[in-house]
């Protein structure tokens, strides 16, 4: 099972968010330290992001969804660059961070 995972879900067209791109950090102190990073395949998703063999850290992780790239691809004038979720995690459970994608906005939530 993935320590963090993610799906994104494009609400304008009801479609899952193929070929976006997610890097994920972990703070350390004020720096934030790249830890995984990938695209999401045809089903909007990424079911491993971040794997480590040892468990997750316990501490503050920051998704950056790459919103902006994404809607280029698709021949729309992006609105949201990027999309940051920045959420605490414990080392003990698993994450799946969902996005709800449109133009001019954005949701997220804690997924199972």
């Amino acid at each position: 099972m993935s320590h963090i995972s993610t799906h994104i879900l494009n609400t304008a067209t009801g479609e899952p968010a193929i070929g976006l791109n997610i890097d994920l950090y972990f703070q350390k102190g004020f720096e934030w330290d790249l830890v995984a990073n990938g695209t999401t395949n045809n089903d909007g998703r990424i079911s491993h992001l971040y794997e480590p063999e040892k468990g997750i850290h316990g501490g503050i992780y920051r998704m950056r969804f790459g919103t902006g790239e994404y809607f280029l691809s698709l021949g729309e004038q992006p609105f949201y660059p990027w999309a940051e979720v920045v959420f605490m995690a414990s080392k003990k459970e698993s994450y799946h961070i969902p996005l709800l994608l449109s133009y001019f906005g954005y949701s997220t939530y804690r997924g199972s």
